[in-house]
């Protein structure tokens, strides 16, 4: 029975993982933990490990890596302390990790220096910012890569990986996205108490090369806000550098009417909530990812998504200035978009799950090799 250890730091790489863990805990051949740290265990952000445990997986070890400075590199180093650990006690043959968060550079870390193979979900994809060096940092200590699309894969392969540890799976998203079980609308506004009969959605995170200015963008974003009459389900941002300033500005929204703000929600929740949205604004890349795919027009801010695939009609991209936010939710408000149709009826997570039946992938050598182009 091979042991397979899930990383998972924030509500987003959990909503990502979600599926994939699913696959694992329903086969015999496979036992699984899930190291859940980061903003999980933050009561600030909804204590969100309790949905870990909702969704019925067992196995679950809690770590607390935040310290009372807010930087990633302290972040990072508490991190990789504490996995080291974890890792030692479960003994996983294979520890897999998503996307670009220093939570997932940390477990490639533990994982390539201790002889265990490291599984990356979304290596190959670009990010902007600081997450850009994470995403490829991490994707250079993984031995194999479960990829999302072709485009990713030839990236990895410019970056000297080999052809045969990139597999491509799909995105985990669209599982969820184009889900039968997803849950109505009707009952998220009622577990959430919303009573808005049309809104948009917000989620605004800091940016962490852009320190200081963040608070003066916090301010022209809430203002902007403010200023257009439209309802508003507002998420709070990630915990990086620079989420203090926007909780501050957020404030002022408390007691507006308009506004609903939550610490976190279920990514279900999230989903349907989004697919029934006027648009989504923000610098996320859940307007990069999921709502072009459901016809959610995007107000994507600033330059935190600037190296993501910005080119479909869906996404209305605006500096991070207040006449231009207002304009681009004008814009926004007057689209006229239909969703994406789904190419493939295939499952990300029953792509997965094929691959770890394979005999090649534990036949991946943890000494990697650099393939020149």
């Amino acid at each position: 029975m091979k042991k397979i250890a899930f990383l998972s730091g924030t509500r987003a790489d959990f909503g990502k993982l979600k599926s994939l863990i699913q696959a694992v805990q329903k086969d015999a051949e496979f036992e699984y933990g899930i190291f859940a740290t980061g903003m999980h265990l933050l009561e600030k952000y909804g204590m969100t490990v309790i949905e870990i445990e909702k969704a019925r997986f067992k196995n679950i070890h809690r770590f607390k890596n935040h310290t009372s400075e807010a930087t990633m590199d302290l972040t990072l180093a508490k991190t990789i302390e504490g996995f080291s650990a974890y890792v030692k006690e479960f003994k996983p043959d294979l520890i897999v990790v998503h996307g670009d968060r220093v939570e997932a550079l940390a477990g490639a870390i533990v994982g390539s220096l201790n002889n265990i193979l490291v599984g990356h979900i979304e290596g190959g994809e670009l990010s902007g910012t600081v997450d850009e060096l994470i995403r490829h940092s991490v994707s250079k200590l993984s031995h194999i890569h479960f990829v999302s699309n072709k485009t990713a894969a030839r990236r990895l392969v410019q970056m000297g990986e080999l052809e045969s540890s990139i597999f491509t799976v799909g995105s985990a998203d669209l599982d969820v996205l184009f889900s039968s079980e997803l849950p109505t609308l009707e009952t998220v506004k009622t577990y959430y108490d919303i009573s808005f009969d049309k809104y948009a959605v917000v989620l605004y995170h800091p940016v962490t090369t852009d320190f200081s200015n963040t608070k003066l963008n916090a301010i022209q974003f809430v203002n902007s806000l403010l200023q257009d009459d439209s309802k508003y389900i507002v998420i709070f941002p990630n915990n990086d550098l620079g989420s203090t300033e926007i909780l501050e500005e957020y404030d002022k929204l408390k007691d507006n009417p308009r506004f609903r703000i939550f610490p976190s929600l279920r990514f279900e929740y999230f989903i349907t909530l989004l697919k029934n949205a006027k648009f989504l604004i923000g610098n996320s890349s859940a307007g990069i990812h999921e709502a072009p795919y459901l016809g959610i027009p995007t107000i994507n801010i600033g330059r935190r998504q600037e190296n993501r695939d910005l080119h479909t009609d869906t996404i209305i991209h605006v500096p991070n200035s207040l006449n231009a936010i207002l304009n681009g939710i004008e814009t926004a408000k007057n689209l006229q978009i239909n969703p994406k149709k789904r190419k493939s009826t295939q499952k990300a997570a029953t792509l997965f799950l094929q691959t770890l039946h394979s005999e090649e992938i534990w036949k991946i050598d943890q000494q990697k090799q650099f393939r020149d182009i």
